[in-house]
């Protein structure tokens, strides 16, 4: 006589599965924005030490390789390494983290456009996690967090 297996038990991969699903879905959203602020700010603090690292070559490449149309390569030089220096930090700090996102968004954009176009690959992976921080916000281990507590915005 044979008999059957409950159901239960018939299915155990596809239970475990689905039990991780579940617990997966579960992660809230404070605890993934926080390696997407870290994992987007070092990509644009790290650009802005390699300019700092050596002024001269980093006016050089605006002038030679980067070519930004309309801006003076000196100012376009002096914005770029402003926005990497300042926007990383508002990030880490989750203060501003929309507005921010939204100047590297657009930074990503030029670079995309006028710059290096062949790198889309790269110039996704960016816009992808600074899309998320624009639209999901800095998450509750922040100071945008704060300060929606503190002041209501």
């Amino acid at each position: 006589m044979t008999t059957l297996a409950p159901a239960s038990t018939e299915r155990p991969v596809a239970t475990r599965i689905a039990r991780v699903l579940r617990w997966l879905d579960g992660v809230p959203y404070t605890i993934l924005a926080v390696p997407l602020r870290l994992a987007v700010s070092t990509v644009f603090w790290n650009s802005a030490m390699t300019k700092l690292a050596n002024w001269n070559t980093a006016v050089e490449l605006f002038v030679e390789e980067y070519k930004v149309p309309v801006l003076p390569p000196e100012i376009a030089a002096y914005m770029a390494v402003s926005i990497e220096l300042t926007t990383p930090v508002l990030l880490v700090l989750g203060l501003a983290t929309r507005a921010a996102s939204l100047v590297l968004l657009g930074m990503t954009a030029v670079i995309e456009a006028l710059v290096y176009p062949q790198a889309w690959p790269t110039h996704i992976q960016w816009a992808a996690m600074l899309f998320v921080l624009l639209c999901r916000g800095a998450g509750d281990f922040s100071l945008d967090h704060l300060a929606r507590r503190r002041f209501g915005v």
